[in-house]
């Protein structure tokens, strides 16, 4: 009884790990920061025009306009990352509504 409690334990098959994206493409903000993100993502800001194209290898691109790497998006309001009373107020009152409903 116990080598077949064994032998089914051992048979059973690993779960798959999720791939790790690979983050081949540069961003170079423009207080010359830079970061890594995946070729996806970079296709897809420069269709937007978030950011255009300046080197292929490795593939390279910047921002188009100032201070766009600090712009997101909550709640479909734009924030800008550098003003956090702004961003204070956006999620106060995210918060409160959340409460009520």
């Amino acid at each position: 009884m116990w080598h077949g409690r064994l032998k089914e334990l051992s048979t059973k098959k690993p779960k798959k790990l999720k791939k790790k994206k690979k983050k081949t493409a540069r961003v170079i903000c423009r207080d010359r920061k830079e970061f890594w993100t995946t070729q996806t993502q970079f296709w897809q800001w420069v269709r937007e025009g978030t950011v255009t194209k300046t080197q292929d290898q490795p593939l390279t691109g910047t921002f188009v306009r100032e201070h766009e790497e600090l712009m997101v998006v909550f709640s479909n309001t734009v924030l800008n990352l550098a003003h956090p009373v702004h961003m204070g107020e956006a999620l106060r009152a995210r918060r409160l509504a959340l409460q009520r409903s």
